[in-house]
């Protein structure tokens, strides 16, 4: 029987969470503008587009009295969540968790004090319309007193049709593929692969048809779903290392950057 490859073994949502997510960043950052904005510890969350929760999963562990919601379309990545990351925390902790298999632009619930729609998921998306829609539906599921947080991508690298980054992580290596962009529609597919020291390689283990929105259109949807403000946070630069630190900080003007990832906060 021929010996198995890594890739073959390997559980692509492990290595999702492995190398693209840091809840550890982005539950503070949540608390920090809420607070900023409010003078109040947020205590109820909604991650729209939740995949496998584990937002919702730090949320509930940074605070003995917060809850959290976890939007999504597809069962899969929930029910991977709820075995391998909900099933991990104590049944009290667990109970404060609400997992719903539905659309994000229709589906209600109690009322968030802060709505997460991370890893760019709203560029799904495509058009005004339709991402206003998205807007309005989410400032409904927030509650008087509420942010909606986001993440942003752009620059010039952003619109390179066929570029590849790959990044060395423990254990394997993540590849980011931009595969075809087009700049009439803004039309953006992409793909992450994961390959391993033995030379096997998950290909195409996530795919992705977005629209690459720019923060100006953006702002301009978010206050005309009736948001009284859309802030941009943007990633401070290591001076060793020129590259990103970290820190995000509330801006009104950026440098030029070849590749940006920011966060767009929008107040009800």
């Amino acid at each position: 029987m021929p010996k198995r490859t890594l890739a073959s073994k390997a559980d692509r949502y492990k290595l999702y969470v492995e190398s693209v997510q840091s809840p550890e960043n982005e539950v503070p950052f949540f608390n920090r503008v809420f607070r900023k904005e409010y003078g109040r510890q947020p205590l109820v969350l909604r991650e729209d587009f939740c995949g496998t929760a584990i937002i919702c999963r730090e949320w509930v562990q940074s605070h003995r009295d917060r809850r959290a919601i976890g939007v999504d379309l597809d069962p899969e990545p929930m029910a991977w969540g709820r075995d391998n990351l909900l099933a991990e925390l104590k049944p009290q902790v667990r109970d404060r968790i609400s997992l719903v298999k539905g659309d994000v632009l229709t589906t209600r619930g109690p009322k968030a004090d802060v709505l997460a729609a991370q890893n760019f998921s709203f560029f799904c998306f495509k058009t005004r319309d339709k991402l206003r829609d998205y807007f309005r539906a989410a400032r409904r599921n927030l509650a008087r007193q509420g942010v909606m947080c986001m993440d942003i991508m752009g620059g010039g690298e952003t619109l390179e049709e066929g570029r590849e980054e790959t990044r060395r992580e423990r254990g394997f290596k993540y590849v980011w593929e931009q595969k075809r962009f087009d700049p009439v529609t803004h039309d953006l597919e992409c793909f992450i692969h994961f390959e391993f020291k033995d030379g096997s390689a998950l290909r195409r283990a996530f795919h992705y048809q977005w629209r690459l929105w720019t923060i100006p259109e953006l702002r301009e949807l978010l206050l005309e779903a009736g948001f009284s403000r859309a802030d941009v946070y943007w990633e401070n630069t290591d001076l060793e290392t020129e590259e990103g630190n970290g820190v995000f900080r509330r801006v009104e003007s950026a440098p030029s950057d070849p590749a940006w990832v920011s966060y767009l906060v929008a107040v009800k």
